[in-house]
């Protein structure tokens, strides 16, 4: 019986000095946490790559519809045809295939132009391409002659107008953030950036966007 319990207490002083099995065990409490951590980061990290990339589009389109129409020819007053809009659409499209921009996106390009009539501002026209229902902030195509009175585009701190004869090539992009982890982390985030160019070359505004077949439509 004695030696038995003399086996006992040495099972029990080893049991008691062995630390063997502590960092496993401090791992096995600190993972959760560290788990959690790394994964918000990545989240994180990745939403604003996506808003940044975002933003890239809606500079990209701006940048690229202001200079539709150029040409080498003085003589000739160049219009904008359906087709190079679809060009700047479907490169805008590609820009955001990473993050599946077509399905949860919406750009929406308009032209703002004085009126040579009445001085107003306007949008002349309007093109849009993408998945997500979204309507522009300023309205239709039209807006600024029918309906209510459009002082500019852009933040009311800093509105954007268009001069006589000329025209701003005026973007909004709206996107539905996807997140990694669902809504482990993030809620539903929604992105909305603006970008604006005015046109580089003389474009004859007044037969607005030429040509037919266009895939571009806001309706």
């Amino acid at each position: 019986m004695r030696g038995r319990v003399a086996r006992v207490r040495a099972l029990v002083g080893r049991l008691r000095s062995d630390t063997s099995g502590v960092s496993l065990l401090e791992l096995a409490f600190a993972l959760p946490m560290l788990l959690t951590l790394g994964l918000y980061g990545t989240e994180l990290a990745y939403m604003a790559t996506v808003n940044m990339q975002v933003g890239e589009i809606a500079t990209s389109v701006a940048d690229n519809a202001s200079r539709l129409g150029q040409t080498d020819n003085s003589s000739v007053t160049p219009t904008v045809t359906e087709t190079q809009i679809d060009s700047v659409m479907a490169g805008a499209l590609y820009e955001g295939d990473a993050f599946d921009f077509k399905a949860h996106g919406r750009i929406i390009l308009s032209s703002l132009e004085k009126d040579s009539a009445t001085g107003q501002q306007y949008i002349h026209w309007q093109r849009c391409i993408g998945d997500l229902d979204r309507a522009s902030d300023y309205g239709p195509a039209g807006t600024g002659l029918s309906g209510k009175a459009l002082a500019g585009m852009g933040p009311s701190t800093n509105l954007i107008t268009a001069n006589s004869n000329s025209a701003v090539m005026f973007v909004e992009v709206f996107y539905d953030y996807q997140p990694l982890f669902g809504t482990m982390f993030m809620s539903d985030p929604k992105f909305h950036r603006e970008a604006a160019f005015v046109i580089r070359d003389d474009r004859n505004l007044t037969s607005g966007v030429t040509g037919t077949g266009g895939t571009s439509s806001c309706s």
